[in-house]
């Protein structure tokens, strides 16, 4: 019986730390490919435009300092991140955006190809509740021009999400 590629192997041949920890885990999910445009304004309204879907079905990973804990928070391309929102959602008083710097060393994804999936050090995660309306949604496959998509309960469950109203329209 063959053997099961490693985590490396697989990452190797193609995949990235996300698709490698989705496949570890048996959850369903599609991988969608687009050719990345660096002049675009936007890598999530980008993605949408690429893949045909509408931006409230596409998530945008950002990381953000909850009182000095790098928090992920999930949300709409076609919204904002509510700040003070993130903040509650965990329990914290503060919120601000983190270093992208600090950000990309932390989730060892660079930025406009953070997921929320497989990152390199696990932080809290906040997946807005708007995820909850679609049966799947898109999120970042960990590199620009890589999404995925799968239903918000598995990723919510993947990444021991706290699902809570952190985005604005």
């Amino acid at each position: 019986m063959p053997k099961k590629p490693n985590k490396k192997q697989q990452q190797s041949a193609g995949g990235t730390p996300a698709t490698v920890a989705l496949t570890s885990a048996g959850v369903d999910f599609t991988v969608h490919s687009y050719d990345h445009d660096p002049s675009h304004p936007s890598y999530g309204e980008e993605a949408a435009e690429a893949m045909g879907v509408s931006p409230d079905r596409v998530f945008k990973t950002l990381v953000a300092d909850v009182d000095g804990t790098l928090t992920v928070a999930v949300v709409p391309v076609a919204g904002s991140l509510d700040l003070k929102a993130l903040a509650t959602a965990v329990g914290g008083k503060r919120a601000a955006m983190a270093d992208p710097t600090l950000a990309e060393r932390t989730t060892g994804y660079v930025r406009g190809g953070i997921s929320p999936l497989g990152q390199r050090k696990k932080l809290p995660t906040v997946l807005d509740a708007s995820a909850s309306g679609h049966p799947t949604i898109c999120v970042s496959a960990g590199r620009r021009g890589l999404e995925v998509e799968l239903a918000p309960s598995a990723l919510a469950d993947l990444t021991n999400a706290t699902v809570a109203p952190i985005g604005r329209a």
